[in-house]
């Protein structure tokens, strides 16, 4: 999956560095990210690329670091680079080489969601500042001394197994011709496993039983962590679809799986890994 980056690792603790020679920089519009695609690996731009057009450090956010080489947010900053450089979705970018940087990038987008999104004080809406301590990654409102940290969605994935089939769905209002597998955010006073159950009813009209945690992914473009889970069918496998939510859904037998790992998303890992050893994922 996207995050499986070894040999390299990306360092989360928080840290600040002031930027130098080599280090990452991050820069977004929206939901793009400004990028060189035109040879083989995705280019980001590095720090001496555009160091003499950023006039306010307080433009420049320190993330966090990739193996030794720090990652960095540049906010509210218009930059003129050479070359092929250009702001390019995040679909764009995902399946794109380096792969331990693709990482990154989708992780600094997490972040930069958060930071654009909390400028005031949800309390009592005066500008927010970072920690001042610079201990922790929090803004701190100087009025009220309200703290805001970093949104982490909780959400689950869940793999439907009944025999040798595997229920599929594609979701409603979207352009992707690919699969997916029944998912929704844990709500509150809600356990990861009474979600699978809840979203599983919700969305497909079935009941589920015999649950198996698979494993987690960071999400960050939609700054969740989702949690995967496979769940064996309960009782009648007729569909009800979640028509809002939902544009397809139907049980496929794992012979008929054609969909080979992309190594990015849990989706995919856990439909190919069920074409492979069918309801041992259940042990």
């Amino acid at each position: 999956m996207i995050q499986d980056i070894t040999p390299h690792h990306l360092y989360n603790e928080f840290t600040p560095q002031s930027p130098q020679s080599g280090d990452l920089i991050f820069a977004f519009c929206e939901r793009k990210l400004l990028a060189d695609l035109s040879g083989n690996d995705c280019r980001f731009p590095l720090w001496e690329d555009v160091f003499s057009q950023v006039s306010d450090t307080a433009s420049l956010i320190w993330l966090f670091s990739l193996d030794q080489i720090s990652c960095f947010l540049l906010m509210d900053t218009e930059l003129t680079l050479p070359g092929n450089y250009d702001f390019h979705s995040l679909r764009e970018i995902r399946g794109r080489e380096p792969k331990h940087q693709i990482f990154a990038a989708m992780t600094a987008f997490h972040l930069y969601d958060w930071y654009r999104n909390n400028r005031f004080c949800g309390r009592c809406g005066t500008p927010v500042v970072p920690d001042p301590s610079r201990k922790e990654r929090m803004l701190s409102c100087p009025h009220c001394g309200n703290h805001i940290y970093p949104k982490i969605c909780p959400a689950i994935i869940v793999g439907v197994i009944d025999g040798e089939r595997i229920l599929l769905t594609k979701y409603a209002g979207r352009n992707n011709p690919n699969y997916a597998l029944v998912a929704g955010f844990t709500e509150i006073g809600e356990t990861a496993e009474e979600t699978v159950m809840r979203e599983v009813m919700e969305e497909v009209g079935v009941k589920v039983k015999n649950l198996h945690y698979y494993k987690t992914q960071p999400w960050g473009m939609a700054s969740d962590l989702l949690i995967g889970y496979y769940a064996e069918l309960d009782g009648d496998g007729s569909i009800t679809l979640d028509r809002e939510e939902l544009s397809t859904g139907l049980w496929m037998d794992r012979k008929d799986i054609t969909l080979e790992d992309e190594d990015f998303s849990l989706t995919r890992e856990m439909i190919v890994r069920f074409a492979k050893v069918g309801r041992d994922v259940l042990r």
